[in-house]
């Protein structure tokens, strides 16, 4: 059997790799995939990256393929170099996603595609002399970000290849809506609707004064993006002020966001929590939320003796 190669994306393997991602996806949230037209406008534009994605100076998407299967794929971005663009991504590269297929026995060179793969994106991010080379896992899909713990074999490809997780790690949880809990009763307590920053906002008050607030994003599944995630809705902002912790006050939060998501047909609800805050994961594990994996965020480059260099 020949040995793989890597080569640049061609359109026609555009099932191929949409197939690829959607596994990967699968592995991560239950009920959601993306379509061909989604994975090909994300090769060419990350509209809700409305704030880096003008930074972006270059794009290039590989794949490792053998006898015209695709193995594995990789999207790479290069940052320019200007005032303008932020202090952490100024000069930057990054492989903004790799997905390959773990080895099997119909496989046997699944892994050696990877390795193949991540040497000719390092090769890349050195000939475009950056200063610094990233990685994520930041599929084009809701709640897919950083390195999800259910990749195993990506982490490994990335580790041999010399990327090390440098920046923090994030809790991913699903609750269904049935089971958000009911609406306490409480006096004195008003609930009001607005737009918020991140979705929906509802906010608690007692008169005039604000107690908290919780804003849930219903637009995961958008018809012109093609993305497959009927039902999901996920927790843009929660919000409670200080004196107000501990009060139940987050339960009688999501109880009424639970009312507005049936409302809208949404009966799955993703939550997002730092691995540090034990307290806000126990406060939604005791709310009905469930934790589907943990994704590490913030890799870089960083070899050790006998792996590819920076420049």
């Amino acid at each position: 059997m020949p040995a793989p190669t890597v080569r640049p994306f061609r359109r026609d393997d555009r099932d191929q790799l949409t197939d690829l991602v959607n596994r990967h996806i699968a592995a991560v949230v239950p009920g959601v995939s993306v379509s061909v037209n989604t994975v090909l406008g994300e090769l060419e534009r990350q509209p809700d990256e409305f704030l880096t994605d003008p930074w972006v100076s270059e794009r290039l998407t590989l794949v490792a393929e053998q006898r015209r299967h695709v193995l594995a794929a990789a999207h790479l971005l290069r940052y320019r170099d200007d005032p303008d663009v932020g202090p952490h991504y100024r000069d930057a590269g990054a492989v903004d996603w790799f997905v390959c297929h773990p080895p099997a026995s119909f496989r046997p060179d699944a892994e050696r595609a990877a390795d193949l793969l991540a040497h000719a994106c390092l090769a890349q991010l050195a000939r475009w002399n950056v200063r610094v080379r990233y990685a994520d896992g930041a599929l084009p899909a809701p709640v897919v970000h950083g390195l999800p713990r259910t990749w195993p074999h990506v982490r490994a490809a990335w580790e041999r290849a010399g990327f090390r997780h440098v920046g923090d790690t994030q809790v991913i949880l699903l609750a269904r809506v049935g089971d958000l809990p009911a609406d306490p009763a409480g006096a004195g307590v008003a609930v009001e609707r607005t737009v918020g920053e991140c979705g929906t906002r509802l906010t608690a008050y007692a008169g005039r004064r604000s107690l908290g607030f919780i804003e849930v994003d219903t637009g995961l599944a958008r018809p012109e993006r093609h993305v497959r995630a009927a039902g999901l809705a996920d927790i843009g902002n929660l919000h409670v002020e200080p004196g107000e912790r501990g009060t139940g006050l987050e339960r009688r939060l999501l109880a009424r966001a639970a009312e507005w998501l049936e409302l809208c047909g949404v009966d799955r609800l993703v939550a997002y929590e730092a691995e540090t805050d034990r307290a806000a994961i126990a406060d939604l594990t005791g709310a009905g939320f469930t934790e589907l994996t943990r994704t590490d965020r913030g890799w870089e480059h960083r070899p050790g003796r006998g792996q590819m260099p920076g420049r």
